[in-house]
């Protein structure tokens, strides 16, 4: 593990690296080697970073959690999406099935304690997978939600974990058009109103002018599943 001083050189060098995102992939790799990975919902525009990663090596660690609530879509297009760029390395974290079995039997912990359910599939199969990384790779934009507004490149949490945002400053637009121009295959739900996919169950289309992630969890006040929460 870097001593404090070490992870803010390190930190100081990737953060020059922001106008780069595959400049600055590529350090990250560098630098820590086995103890980096990318963490990929594969949604709505998530073929851009994983390009972005196959362009910087296509064989870094990508984790996809496996929440067992995805839209069918999700899970072709994760298959579909990593084939067609090559990506090799593409490891599936799964809840735990004993837990899930005792604490959401019939599947519908989300529909009275989204919170829990999110713990359940999301926070605790990602907290146990992450132990071995000192640094994860994320698709989080300021531009996302509010919650996000003031996220920087590279962020070192409390619990001494480095994420890594390439994308924190692009704006929307500028993504659409960078996956146009390199040929990206977009989720297949992107065309039906959903500009950010989550779980099935909790997430809706959106309207125009509306947040992006305005159909994640609507009508409740939450925001994000936990996994960015130190």
């Amino acid at each position: 593990m870097a001593t404090v001083f070490e992870r803010d050189d390190q930190v100081r060098e990737l953060e020059g690296l922001r106008d780069n995102p595959v400049a600055l992939l590529r350090a990250a790799q560098a630098q820590f080697g086995e103890k980096l990975a990318v963490l990929s919902s594969f949604g709505a525009e998530s073929a851009l970073l994983l390009a972005m990663v196959a362009e910087a090596d296509p064989a870094m660690r990508v984790l996809f959690l496996n929440t067992g609530r995805h839209f069918p879509e999700t899970i072709a297009y994760r298959r579909d999406l990593a084939a067609f760029l090559g990506l090799t390395n593409v490891v599936d974290i799964d809840p735990d099935p004993a837990r899930v079995a005792q604490n959401d039997p019939t599947g519908e912990l989300w529909a009275f304690d989204p919170d829990a359910c999110c713990a359940l599939r999301k926070v605790e199969p990602l907290r146990l997978a992450s132990l071995g990384y000192e640094a994860m790779v994320t698709g989080r934009k300021r531009g996302q939600a509010s919650t996000r507004s003031q996220m920087d490149v590279v962020e070192r949490r409390e619990d001494g974990q480095i994420r890594i945002n390439p994308l924190a400053y692009w704006s929307a637009d500028e993504i659409q058009a960078e996956m146009a121009r390199r040929g990206l295959p977009p989720h297949p739900l992107v065309s039906e109103g959903y500009p950010s996919i989550g779980c099935e169950p909790c997430t809706a289309p959106v309207g125009g002018g509306e947040d992006a992630r305005g159909g994640r969890w609507a009508g409740l006040n939450k925001t994000e599943c936990g996994i960015h929460v130190s």
